[in-house]
């Protein structure tokens, strides 16, 4: 009896009936707690000061004549940095975040736009950003609705403030907080008056006329044409900030023609456009600013211009020569190599393809190069069928994959190889694909449960069909991390025009599929294969935990873009999809509840989760590896400790006589975590660096990022895993893809112990 009613209790029906108020209940909840306020620095109670190491951030307020009807007040958040730390502008340039801030006020009152103070320029390596330094105060005014009338025993307004600021020295801390602040009614408040009185003043003040902006014919610089020059910027030094973001080379000192000297005619200035530009507005608006950049003197005006002529794609002037000695300026431009470098090119395509198949990123995909091996078992003829069908999807998938990567760099995107990992939707949608395949091995559905049957005889009952899937899968997989001799031929297709890069794509390919070609050229092992029964349905579904693996490491290179909260998202939504798999093939009056059921919480689960892993989360930019890091103005030393890359530090470290070891990595690379865990994580590798004084620099390349784009491009690679070791007073040298201990040993030889 006891059996009977657990038995009922843990019907499917009411299992899943349970689960779906569950979500509910979390949606529910979720939107409640949005609406109150938390406090995320460790403050015991919400008050209006936030303290963290970097930052003082002070919310105040300024009404002199207290709260009435029909007037303005203004709050302000103050942030009092720490010495070389910065926040941001609502245009931050190369890199940062704007601070954000949300107001809870109530009724009646309506908060205006942030009055921004002028920020200076803060040069970052080859890059600049625009931002606060010091101590800044961000002003918004209030307004009150003329209607305004508060209870008679109300005595104060309670206004509160939820701010997102991101705190840039070397290293990006993005920071919030939580703050409250009582302001009377009828008294005047006044925090700091000094302060408000000069941001007010300072604001930026609108400049009308008939102002233009003009691309030039190349599509390299933007002229302005500025009506009626302030009479404050006709005399000393002034400058020009984009307040669009995304177009301008930030670095770029804009070029003043000169001044009109009847005072009457246009100023033209002319800026840079970037080569990265993400953006092609048809308005843009600038900040005429007193001052030079990084000393502005607090005056400012904002201007909105059309833009007139056609945006153009192009490289910089100067590009990075590959080891053909062409430019990487795109395909069309580019020149061929000769014949015998093609050559050999091609030759080490095929042998870096062939080589692919011993490497760790090949790990996640053995399992569907072995399930097609033995579901043909019985027939050798499906077999060879199927080995071919295979090798036509490595094939077609190399070539999209390189004809997608050249089209992207032809038309100006610095896009490297394994470009398609760097995409939070295409991850996200790699690891649901498998988690279904995983699923499917495992007996939980059947495709025929609830594909129409033409379309289920047609996939199953065509041999070359789930054969040339099972190659595009194992492409994208696996693809983006590079084998030995690959990358130099990576590096050199991107050089070439498309006649010559596309066989060296398809080359890889061909040396990719060759063992799965060879083992059907004979078939005698077959016949030391079990006889068809029941092993080979305990097989397939031994082989969906290795599918489940894939998920697992795709989920965590999820959470390296998108954070805890998008990756928690993501999982959430997977498991509506298994529900939804599960439920589809049920019969009778349950099932159609279960189907229905499962749809709607598929549905709230897209529709409060997908945004959030479905792009990049600023609070996941932060390195993904150790960093050094400071403690009281103090390196902290623990061992070895990898930093942040960059080309300054490289620049700065051999300038300095020192030896630099730079490792090009990503979380989607499977090698490049094997290496770390095993070579790099060697004693005497270790004991080996601490010695010879070895500054150790890792560029994280899981997200989009020209800057290390370039520099790989420079060595002429295209793709991670790449070790370059840089020896006093010598160029880069670059170690293999899978190094041994014994090879960086040989190579710190170069570098003599100081006494």
């Amino acid at each position: 009896m006891l059996l009977l009613n657990f038995r009922r209790l843990v019907n499917p029906l009411w299992l899943a009936t349970l689960w779906g108020l569950l979500v509910l209940l979390g949606t529910l909840t979720s939107h409640a707690q949005a609406q109150q306020p938390t406090q995320i620095l460790g403050n015991a109670k919400v008050s209006n000061v936030v303290q963290t190491q970097q930052v003082k951030a002070i919310l105040l307020a300024e009404a002199p004549q207290g709260i009435a009807a029909g007037q303005t007040f203004w709050v302000g958040l103050q942030l009092a940095h720490q010495p070389h730390w910065h926040t941001y502008w609502r245009n931050p340039g190369d890199s940062g975040l704007p601070t954000e801030l949300t107001w809870k006020l109530p009724s009646g009152l309506k908060a205006a736009p942030v009055i921004w103070p002028v920020p200076k320029m803060i040069p970052i390596g080859p890059m600049a950003n625009f931002g606060y330094e010091d101590t800044v105060l961000l002003v918004t005014p209030i307004q009150i609705d003329k209607g305004f009338k508060p209870a008679t025993d109300l005595a104060a307004l309670d206004i509160q403030l939820h701010a997102n600021w991101l705190v840039c020295k070397q290293e990006c801390i993005p920071q919030e907080g939580d703050f409250q602040l009582s302001i009377p009614l009828k008294s005047a408040t006044t925090m700091a008056p000094a302060e408000f009185q000069k941001a007010i003043q300072l604001q930026p003040k609108s400049l009308k006329g008939a102002h233009e902006a003009r691309i030039a014919s190349d599509g390299r610089t933007l002229q302005l044409a500025i009506a009626g020059l302030p009479a404050e910027l006709q005399t000393g030094s002034w400058t020009v900030f984009p307040q669009t973001a995304n177009v301008i080379q930030n670095n770029a000192t804009p070029l003043i023609q000169g001044l009109p000297q009847d005072g009457k005619a246009p100023t033209q200035v002319q800026v840079k456009v970037s080569s990265e530009r993400m953006d092609s507005p048809k308005q843009m608006t600038w900040l005429l600013v007193q001052g030079k950049a990084d000393a502005p003197t607090g005056l400012q005006w904002t201007l909105d211009t059309p833009v007139q002529g056609q945006w153009q794609a192009f490289a910089d002037d100067i590009q990075p020569a590959t080891s053909a000695g062409n430019t990487a300026q795109g395909v069309s431009s580019a020149l061929p190599a000769p014949f015998a470098t093609w050559v050999l090119a091609l030759l080490g395509a095929f042998a870096g393809g062939l080589l692919l198949n011993l490497m760790p990123c090949v790990f996640p995909v053995l399992a569907i190069k072995l399930l097609s091996i033995t579901q043909h078992s019985n027939s050798p003829k499906d077999m060879k069928v199927s080995a071919w069908s295979f090798t036509a999807g490595v094939l077609m998938s190399f070539l999209l994959l390189g004809g997608l990567m050249l089209a992207l760099r032809a038309a100006g995107s610095q896009m490297g190889w394994g470009f398609q990992l760097q995409s939070p939707w295409v991850v996200g949608g790699l690891a649901m694909l498998f988690a279904v395949m995983g699923l499917n091995l495992s007996g939980l559905f059947e495709f025929g449960a609830f594909v129409p049957s033409s379309v289920a005889g047609f996939q199953w009952s065509k041999t070359w069909v789930n054969a040339l899937w099972s190659g595009v899968f194992a492409v994208v997989i696996a693809s983006p991390c590079t084998a030995p001799f690959m990358g130099a031929s990576l590096g050199l297709a991107i050089g070439l025009p498309a006649w010559q890069a596309l066989p060296i794509f398809a080359a890889m390919g061909l040396g990719m599929a060759l063992p799965f070609i060879a083992v059907s050229f004979s078939t005698a092992w077959v016949d030391r294969l079990p006889r068809p029964g029941a092993w080979m349905v305990t097989f397939r579904q031994f082989m969906a935990f290795p599918m489940f693996a894939t998920v697992i490491w795709l989920v965590w290179v999820l959470g390296q873009q998108v954070g805890l909260e998008g990756v928690t998202g993501f999982l959430i939504c997977l498991l509506s999809l298994a529900l939804m798999l599960w439920a589809l093939p049920q019969q009778g009056k349950s099932g159609w509840f279960l189907r229905s059921l499962a749809a709607v919480l598929m549905v709230l689960s897209l529709w409060q989760w997908g945004a959030s892993w479905t792009r990049i989360d600023p609070a996941a930019a932060e390195d993904h590896w150790p960093v050094a890091s400071e403690s009281n103005g103090k390196p902290r030393s623990a061992g070895v400790i990898w930093e942040a890359w960059s080309e300054d530090k490289v620049a700065q470290a051999r300038a300095a006589g020192r030896p630099v070891f730079v490792d090009f990595t990503a979380a989607w690379c499977v090698t490049c975590q094997f290496n770390k865990k095993t070579t790099f994580n060697d004693p005497v590798v270790k004991a080996d660096f601490l010695q010879k004084k070895v500054l150790l620099l890792r560029a994280d390349w899981t997200r989009y990022d020209p800057a290390i784009t370039r520099a790989l491009n420079a060595m002429g690679r295209n793709g991670v895993p790449v070790y370059a070791w840089y020896a006093p007073g010598q160029e880069a040298h670059l170690l293999s893809e899978l190094p041994t201990v014994s090879e960086i040993q040989n190579s710190l030889s170069q570098v003599k112990t100081s006494p």
